[in-house]
């Protein structure tokens, strides 16, 4: 007996012990993942030079080569931010700083609204109320202090008829679409040339007492006409009228009459994009308008200058790992998923199961937002699943925390490392393993790397697009539930 324990624990030894190969590579037990970090470095560095126009200009490339129309089916490519812009950072941790910095004022936009909304507060309450309201009137005093741009991941839609087409931040945490449009009173810049609404035949201003008006966080009325205001937690907003027009989705169709904001006056943290799809579950959403029974898409690499798709009305894959999509009466806008928990390195991780609960006001819960970058838990749950993996990483190098990380690694003298393994897991059993690349991500180009999760003193946790990154989310909205599929790009 006591040889078969002294035969274990050589064993557990061997396995447990630091153990460096030829290209310098870190070996850890059973339920890992390997981070190729020379690799990854590599790819941070290149992005610095990498070259917008380029890019936009293969999109049209390929954005004239339409698929075959179908009544249902619609797909438009979907591309990174660096796609558009280049703000010409002088290193990797000055392009990582400015991301975390424009994911601050994400989160707190969504946190913003989910509590206007659950204590019944209003916008329009917040400002004194007129008859009768102009552009510069509906419009508040605000500065943001930054023009970094907010979106990350845009898609290229056509809009009038004829159509335009326009690059758009995809977002799944508003529902108002809009975009800029002549004349401007306040522009920012943006790639393409600004929406002109007297060169479409579709443009058509909703009046005051339409629907589409009433359904308005936000609204005032000038000349019969239906004027309307979005204001983002981050200090940026846009003004200006509510139309009806033609969205095309490249060469796989078009919906007609589809209510969108004509913007003549927009500020804030928006560059590149000429306006938002909002692809919430709102009636006013892009996804509610145009009657899609689900959506999906793929968040390529940001790093990588590549796009995939976003599609709406495809079929979900069959490989996808399941979650219930929740409803929260309060808020109809978020999506979100049962999550039951977590594991690290093949370990459940001890976290209360009321943690990630919505409960009958509409607080807590779980949302996957398209937006937000950085995962963020509640801090419980993210200090139990940063123990555990600081448990089972105490071979590996520490590093100094970077901005909102605190848990980070030098790993410069490795060309690869194994990692444990981080998992989703659902209800129903369901699990959704990350590649290593999705939670331990380079800070800096030197080998710094830092664990892609961090905490929220709010009740309402974020799966974010870190995360999500290679991996088809699909959103059946016909069967309320939510499908991740790993390489499905």
């Amino acid at each position: 007996m006591a040889h078969f324990l002294l035969s274990l624990c050589t064993i557990f030894t061997i396995f447990t012990t630091l153990s460096l190969t030829s290209s310098r590579t870190i070996t850890i037990p059973s339920h890992t993942n390997l981070l190729n970090i020379s690799s990854s470095l590599h790819q941070a560095n290149q992005i610095l030079s990498f070259k917008p126009q380029k890019a936009l200009q293969q999109a049209l490339t390929q954005q004239q080569n339409p698929t075959s129309p179908s009544s249902s089916f619609f797909s438009v490519q979907l591309h990174t931010r660096e796609t558009l812009v280049n703000e010409q950072h002088p290193d990797y941790k000055t392009l990582v700083l400015a991301r975390l910095a424009r994911d601050t004022a994400r989160v707190n936009s969504l946190l913003t609204k989910l509590q206007l909304t659950l204590y019944g507060v209003k916008r329009s309450d917040l400002y004194p109320s007129k008859t009768e309201v102009g552009l510069e009137d509906l419009s508040t005093p605000v500065s943001s202090g930054t023009s970094q741009g907010s979106g990350e991941y845009f898609s290229r839609v056509g809009v009038g008829q004829p159509a335009k087409p326009f690059y758009m931040v995809l977002d799944t945490g508003s529902d108002v679409n809009w975009l800029q449009c002549k004349p401007c009173s306040d522009c920012y810049q943006q790639s393409d040339p600004i929406f002109d609404p007297t060169s479409s035949s579709s443009y058509y201003p909703l009046t005051c007492d339409a629907q589409q008006c009433q359904d308005l966080e936000m609204s005032a009325c000038r000349n019969s006409r239906c004027l309307y205001q979005v204001s983002y937690g981050d200090g940026s907003f846009t003004v200006g009228e509510y139309v009806t027009e033609t969205v095309s989705f490249g060469g796989s169709g078009s919906v007609n009459r589809v209510a969108i904001g004509c913007g003549h006056d927009n500020e804030g943290l928006f560059v590149g994009a000429a306006g938002l799809l909002g692809l919430g579950g709102g009636p006013l959403s892009l996804t509610s308008q145009i009657k899609a029974g689900s959506f999906s898409y793929c968040l390529v690499d940001r790093d990588s200058g590549k796009s995939s798709t976003l599609e709406f009305n495809s079929p979900r894959p069959s490989d996808s790992v399941t979650a219930p999509l929740l409803k929260n009466r309060q808020v109809n806008t978020f999506y979100y998923v049962e999550l039951t928990g977590f594991s690290v390195g093949g370990e459940m991780v001890s976290i209360p199961p009321e943690t990630f609960a919505v409960d009958q006001s509409g607080v807590g819960g779980v949302i996957v937002d398209s937006g937000t970058a950085i995962t963020r838990l509640r801090t419980q749950a993210y200090n139990a699943v940063r123990d555990a993996f600081k448990k089972m990483t105490q071979n590996l190098r520490p590093a100094e925390g970077v901005a909102l990380f605190d848990t980070c690694y030098d790993l410069s003298s490795l060309q690869s490392v194994r990692v444990p393994t981080v998992s989703f897991h659902f209800a129903g059993d369901k699990s959704w393993a990350l590649p290593a690349k999705n939670y331990l991500i380079p800070v800096d180009g030197a080998g710094t790397y830092c664990f892609a999760f961090a905490p929220t003193a709010s009740s309402l946790s974020i799966i974010g697009n870190v995360q999500q990154q290679g991996t088809r989310v699909s959103f059946d909205l016909a069967n309320s539930v939510v499908g991740f599929s790993p390489n499905k790009c």
